[in-house]
C-alpha cells in the first residue's frame, strides 16, 4: 500500500548508497529526488526516451469514432496522457458509456485527472493483472481501443482477441534509446559503480545491457529493481544476481522497497 506523503519516513539504510535510475524522464528525475531525500547518491541515465508519433488519417478516424468503443485501455501513464491529448482535439466533452482502464495506479490517475472513473487491478500493475478484471472476461463482439507505444507487448491484444473482442490498437508514441558517449557511460557505470539500478521495464533492461556491451563495461549492482517477475527472470538470465520486484511502483514505495532489501542484505551478511 502506498505510504501517504505526509507520513513518509525516510529510511536510513539508503544513506550514501549509489543508485542509478534508468527510467524515462521526467519520472527519472522525480524518483532520483525521492532517493536523495532518503540520503542516497542518486543519478539518472534514462535507457528509454519517448517521442510522440505524428497524427495520421487512420488515427484521426479512430479518435473521431471514440463513442463506438466499449472499452478504452491505456498501458502506461504516458500512453494515457497522449491519448487524452489527442482526444481533446476531437471531443470537447467525452462520450458517455465508455469503460476506461489503466494497467496500474499511475495510469488510472491520469484518467482521473480528466474526471474519469477508470478500472484497474486491485493488486499489481501488469497486463496479466489487468486481464484478470471481471469486466474484461466476456467481451465477445465488443470493441476495445488499446492505447500504447508503436511496438509493445502483445499480451493484452492477443488475449482479448481470443476472448472475442474486436481490438483496435492505437500507437501514440515510439520508444528510442537515448545517445550516450563513452565518457558519459564510463562516468555513470564504471566510475559511479551503482549499488542499485532501477530498470522498470524489460526494454529498459535490454537497452542497459546493450549499452554496457557496446562500451565493454560490466554492470554488477547488488540490486536491480524490475517491475514484475517476468522481467526478474529476464534479469537473472542476463546475469544479474539479485532482481527485486517492489511492492508498488510509487516513488516512495520504491525507496522503501530498496531500503528494506538493503537492510535485509546487511542483516544476512552480519
Amino acid at each position: 500500500m502506498a505510504t501517504p506523503h505526509a507520513e513518509f519516513q525516510q529510511p536510513s539504510e539508503l544513506q550514501g548508497r549509489r543508485v542509478l535510475i534508468c527510467r524515462p524522464e521526467p519520472e527519472a528525475s522525480r524518483l532520483a529526488e525521492a532517493f536523495r531525500k532518503a540520503g542516497a547518491d542518486a543519478r539518472v541515465m534514462p535507457m528509454m526516451a519517448r517521442e510522440p508519433l505524428p497524427e495520421t488519417p487512420e488515427q484521426r478516424g479512430i479518435l473521431q469514432q471514440l463513442d463506438n468503443f466499449s472499452h478504452i485501455i491505456a498501458v502506461s501513464p504516458y500512453a494515457a496522457r497522449r491519448l487524452m491529448e489527442e482526444i481533446d482535439h476531437w471531443w470537447p466533452q467525452l462520450p458517455a458509456g465508455l469503460q476506461w482502464y489503466g494497467v496500474g495506479a499511475g495510469t488510472a490517475a491520469v484518467f482521473r485527472e480528466h474526471g474519469l472513473k477508470p478500472r484497474m487491478p486491485a493488486e499489481g500493475w501488469t497486463s496479466e493483472a489487468l486481464l484478470a478484471l471481471p469486466s474484461l472476461q466476456r467481451v465477445d463482439g465488443e470493441k476495445v481501443l488499446l492505447a500504447r507505444g508503436e511496438h509493445g507487448r502483445e499480451l493484452i491484444r492477443e488475449t482479448l482477441a481470443q476472448r472475442g473482442a474486436r481490438i483496435t490498437t492505437l500507437p501514440l508514441y515510439r520508444r528510442v534509446l537515448p545517445y550516450y558517449s563513452a565518457k558519459q557511460v564510463k562516468a555513470l557505470v564504471a566510475d559511479f559503480h551503482p549499488e542499485v539500478v532501477i530498470a522498470l521495464s524489460g526494454e529498459t533492461l535490454n537497452n542497459l545491457v546493450e549499452l554496457g556491451h557496446r562500451y565493454q563495461l560490466a554492470l554488477t549492482p547488488d540490486i536491480i529493481v524490475v517491475p514484475a517477475e517476468r522481467v526478474a527472470e529476464q534479469a537473472r538470465a542476463l546475469g544479474f544476481r539479485k532482481p527485486l520486484v517492489p511492492g508498488s511502483l510509487n516513488d516512495d514505495d520504491l525507496v522503501i522497497s530498496v531500503a528494506s532489501c538493503l537492510s535485509q542484505e546487511a542483516g544476512d551478511n552480519g
